[in-house]
C-alpha cells in the first residue's frame, strides 16, 4: 500500500500489489460496475457527486472505498472535491483485456435488460 502523505492523501495499492480476486469482487456489484462503466465512458476524473446512485451516502462511500482498495480507482483530492479516475492502465497491465470484456459483458447485459436486443441477441 501506498502511504500517505497528507491526512487528506488516500492510501491505494501499487499496482504490484492489485490482487485479481480482490478487481472481480469489486467489479462483482451491480452499483460498483455501474459506478466503473460510467467513469470508462467519460473517460475523465469524476467527483463522487457525479454519481446518482440508488444508495445512502454512506454505502456511496462503502463503494468507492472498495473500487479503490481493489486497485480499480484511484481517488484524490482536488480543492474539497475527491475525484475518481479509472485505473484502466494498471489493470490492462495486469490483466490484459479483463476490463474491456467486463465492460462490454455488462453492456450487452444492459441493453438486454433495457429490451434493446432480443433474448437470444441480435438475430434471434
Amino acid at each position: 500500500m501506498t502511504t500517505a502523505t497528507s491526512p487528506r492523501a488516500l492510501e491505494h495499492p501499487a499496482r504490484d500489489r492489485i490482487r485479481l480476486e480482490a478487481v472481480l469482487h469489486a467489479l462483482s456489484d451491480p452499483v460498483r460496475l455501474s459506478i466503473v462503466r460510467d467513469m470508462a465512458r467519460e473517460g475523465v476524473e469524476l467527483s463522487c457527486s457525479y454519481f446518482d446512485l440508488p444508495v445512502t451516502k454512506s454505502t456511496t462511500t462503502h463503494h468507492f472505498r472498495v473500487l479503490r482498495e481493489s486497485g480499480v480507482i484511484q481517488q484524490v483530492y482536488r480543492g474539497t472535491a475527491k475525484l475518481n479516475a479509472l485505473r484502466g492502465d494498471d489493470l490492462d497491465a495486469l490483466f490484459p483485456g479483463l476490463l474491456d470484456a467486463v465492460l462490454a459483458a455488462a453492456g450487452a447485459q444492459a441493453d438486454r435488460e433495457d429490451g434493446a436486443l432480443p433474448p437470444g441477441g441480435p438475430g434471434a
